[in-house]
């Protein structure tokens, strides 16, 4: 679970090389005016790794700044409560935690989320009734890159990829996508099952 944790989150990603020049397409505008449009959603999400795992959980966003991922199977979670994103570790009992900004959540939790500016979009295609659009740090390339899924019709965020340096990769794919709701604040605070709150490091 803790591979999982970093291969969402960190910025140590997959080597792209620096002469991948930004993609201009207006499907870029448009993947950033549907996602600036988003301020809560609630999805089913299932994910899987090319190391084998395959896991199912509930999946919550409220924009800017918070997100929650709660695990089926285990009952490890993620969350992110404006400030850090936090991960406990129900195997060790234990949690691991990073400034929002130095992960790659950042740029879905922002207030105005852009895919250009610190961001460079590498490709971009179509297929199947599926727009994909891959994205890296523009001033680290070489950092790392996760790749957006939407669906055309109707158009909507269906999922992510990411690759760590391993070259492994982890999926998320998104079922059940609801907008627009209240969500609990409480969703959002770092608690573990025994009640602790967060130490930070």
């Amino acid at each position: 679970m803790k591979h999982i944790f970093f291969a969402l989150l960190t910025a140590a990603f997959f080597y792209v090389s620096p002469a991948f020049a930004q993609v201009k397409d207006p499907e870029v505008d448009k993947a950033e005016a549907y996602l600036n449009s988003i301020n809560t959603l609630t999805a089913d999400f299932i994910q899987t790794s090319t190391l084998g795992s395959r896991l199912s959980g509930k999946f919550y966003l409220d924009r800017p700044g918070k997100m929650r991922f709660d695990y089926n199977e285990v009952k490890a979670f993620i969350v992110a409560d404006g400030v850090f994103v936090y991960y406990y570790d129900s195997q060790l009992g234990e949690q691991s935690n990073a400034p929002i900004g130095q992960t790659l959540a950042d740029f879905l939790l922002r207030e105005d989320l852009s895919l250009k500016d610190d961001l460079k979009v590498v490709k971009l295609f179509k297929k199947d009734g599926q727009v994909n659009i891959a994205v890296v740090q523009s001033d680290q390339p070489e950092a790392g890159q996760v790749e957006l899924f939407f669906t055309e019709l109707p158009y909507a965020l269906s999922g992510w990829r990411v690759t760590d340096a391993q070259n492994e990769q982890t999926e998320v794919t998104l079922k059940n996508m609801k907008t627009g709701m209240d969500l609990d604040n409480d969703l959002f605070g770092y608690k573990d099952p025994k009640g602790r709150k967060a130490v930070n490091d």
